[in-house]
């Protein structure tokens, strides 16, 4: 795997993902990190977005999931961001982080999350 990624951080967005009723009846918020493991060689030495992936197309699209997404757990919801991800033919792997803002537990948390990592 090459050392090379490009890192988008602390994406915010509003999701239904929860296994509580009152987590399926309103959208909850979470960030996203996420680090895109591709050559960056040839972007690099040519300052050709073709030979990169465009993030901003990435995010685009990150939202868009999360807009039409409706799961409970977010193992699903990490897994299908890194689908995305992986959809670009010039990412060899993926680290996904999506942390949930507002956990429903009574302990005094700031966040609650997951880590995948996926390689093509």
């Amino acid at each position: 795997m090459t050392p090379d990624s490009i890192e988008v951080r602390s994406l915010d967005v509003l999701a239904f993902c929860g296994v509580l009723p009152e987590e399926k009846a309103r959208r909850q918020p979470f960030r996203i990190d996420i680090d895109l493991w591709l050559d960056l060689s040839a972007a690099g030495g040519s300052d050709d977005l073709a030979k990169t992936v465009n993030y901003g197309d990435l995010i685009d699209k990150l939202v868009v999931l999360a807009e039409e997404i409706r799961v409970s757990l977010l193992e699903v919801f990490a897994q299908a961001i890194a689908d995305v991800a992986l959809s670009y033919e010039l990412v060899d792997a993926v680290t996904v982080r999506v942390r949930k803002l507002r956990p429903p537990v009574e302990a005094d948390v700031e966040t609650t999350g997951v880590r995948i990592h996926r390689k093509r």
